[in-house]
């Protein structure tokens, strides 16, 4: 397809595509001659996703290149390529480590850890932004006073762990390497937001269940 064909699909002016080609977000088209070049449904595919990155994600243009230097680079597995990727998106600030809350937090995160048979602290600690955003978040809940020790956490995980699970099956569906971490990646900044929603509606459902209206 031509770069008009491209807009006109993906919804995005062409300028814009043109804004992300001079960024490194989207790959050059293959050159027709000159002036004219062939888009494929890999750079649509692709536009979709830098559009939600940068629109709707509201991700800085450096981070989303970031993001999809790790997407595309073939010398790493799949495993690790996911998680570069993932772990590169923006995070909150990291923890205090001689926080008092802090440290009530990873006590209790690492136990949940321990009893569910996750990866331990040892490991997780100086590779996952993920595990330190999950102590950070758990610390503020420890601050303003309603605390979650592992009893707490570890029904959670265990219903995340079915969530990861359904997660990956629909990934795996998908064709190729680049398309299942291109979903993946879609899916923290896009389908998260349906997640909470999921959670706040069944909330309801069982609010009503047991008090009634």
């Amino acid at each position: 397809m031509r770069l008009a064909d491209l807009s006109e699909q993906s919804q995005v002016s062409i300028a814009t595509i043109k804004y992300y080609l001079r960024e490194g977000l989207l790959a050059p088209g293959h050159r027709v001659n000159a002036t004219q070049a062939d888009y494929d449904d890999a750079h649509l595919r692709r536009l979709r996703l830098v559009r939600a990155m940068v629109q709707v994600g509201r991700i800085p243009v450096a981070t989303v290149r970031e993001v999809l230097a790790q997407v595309d680079d073939e010398s790493l597995s799949r495993t690790i390529r996911l998680g570069a990727a993932l772990w590169s998106l923006p995070r909150a600030a990291e923890p205090e480590p001689a926080d008092p809350a802090v440290v009530d937090a990873t006590r209790e995160v690492n136990r949940m850890l321990t009893r569910l048979g996750w990866a331990d602290a040892a490991d997780l600690g100086p590779l996952s932004p993920v595990y330190r955003e999950l102590i950070a978040s758990v610390a503020s809940l420890h601050r303003a006073g309603f605390p979650l020790d592992a009893d707490d956490l570890v029904p959670y995980a265990e219903q995340m762990e079915r969530t990861a699970v359904h997660d990956l099956d629909r990934m795996e569906r998908l064709h190729t390497a680049v398309e299942q971490i291109e979903s993946a990646i879609a899916s923290a900044v896009l389908f998260e937001p349906v997640l909470l929603n999921l959670r706040r509606l069944a909330q309801e459902q069982e609010a009503t269940r047991r008090f009634g209206l």
